[in-house]
């Protein structure tokens, strides 16, 4: 028997493959968490799927059990729920039966947030750059709703997708960008011929957006190792050809027996 512990309050369409969940405790306290981190949600086998969903690739053997998977949060900790920025995937085993669910249905929701993806190890005065492709962006999310903006070093969201409409949380970061001098947002998107109004904005790979410098044009100053750290959140393989434009640079990958300037989180 399935113990659902948590209910879904909120469900909103950003694209037709795109949605942002909030999930709350049911008679229970989740614990205080730092921004970047993740958690897992579950639902068992047995959950219908939404109709966009194609076969699944893997049958359900025990369609009793429940299906977890693990989503960076976006909400900040001082909120009572958690919020998550989740894609389709139409063959997935999880996604389609999230995306079947309706506000007030019941979820299960691990006790805790894990993960090492923080500012809490990064110096305030460092400047910090947030690279996402798609859902990648959540993380960022949270940390800026709750304290990347007091930091005194320069923050960027570089955030990629393939149109327009995959850009999610685009008006609350421009909002953030036309309240805040220290921070920025550079939406890029690869597929400007789909759009139906046009796009006026960039259309370049990320890794040749730091390649062109655009950042230093944004800052007035080159991001090097010594005053910048530059997070990478999304595509495996944005991640491997920004942190090649990266360490022309001399960054490098941070880890715990070597740290560096560059915190990889790969889907």
């Amino acid at each position: 028997m399935v113990e659902y512990n948590s209910v879904i309050t909120h469900i909103m369409q950003v694209s037709p493959i795109m949605k942002i969940i909030r999930v709350k405790p049911d008679g229970w306290k989740f614990p205080e968490y730092k921004s970047g981190q993740f958690v897992a949600l579950g639902l068992p086998g047995l959950t219908p799927r939404c109709e966009e969903a194609t076969d699944e690739f893997s049958p359900i053997e025990e369609p009793e059990k429940l299906i977890k998977r693990a989503y960076s949060i976006a909400s900040s900790s001082s909120q009572d729920f958690i919020e998550f920025y989740i894609t389709l995937v139409h063959s997935g085993a999880l996604t389609p039966r999230l995306f079947n669910s309706k506000i007030g249905d019941k979820i299960w929701m691990g006790k805790k947030a894990v993960g090492m993806f923080t500012l809490d190890e990064i110096d305030a005065e460092n400047n910090i750059i947030l690279i996402a492709t798609g859902t990648g962006v959540a993380p960022y999310m949270s940390m800026l709703r709750s304290n990347a903006l007091s930091r005194k070093g320069k923050t960027i969201v570089v955030h990629g997708a393939a149109n327009s409409w995959d850009l999610g949380y685009s008006s609350e970061l421009q909002l953030l960008q036309s309240i805040y001098q220290n921070f920025s947002y550079l939406p890029t998107i690869t597929m400007p011929e789909k759009e139906p109004v046009g796009w006026t904005g960039d259309t370049r790979f990320i890794q040749n957006i730091i390649k062109a410098g655009e950042i230093e044009n944004k800052w007035g100053f080159k991001p090097l190792p010594e005053n910048t750290h530059v997070f990478l959140c999304g595509n495996p393989k944005m991640i491997e050809s920004v942190s090649e434009v990266l360490a022309l640079d001399k960054f490098t990958i941070h880890s715990k027996k070597e740290p560096g300037q560059i915190h990889i989180e790969e889907f």
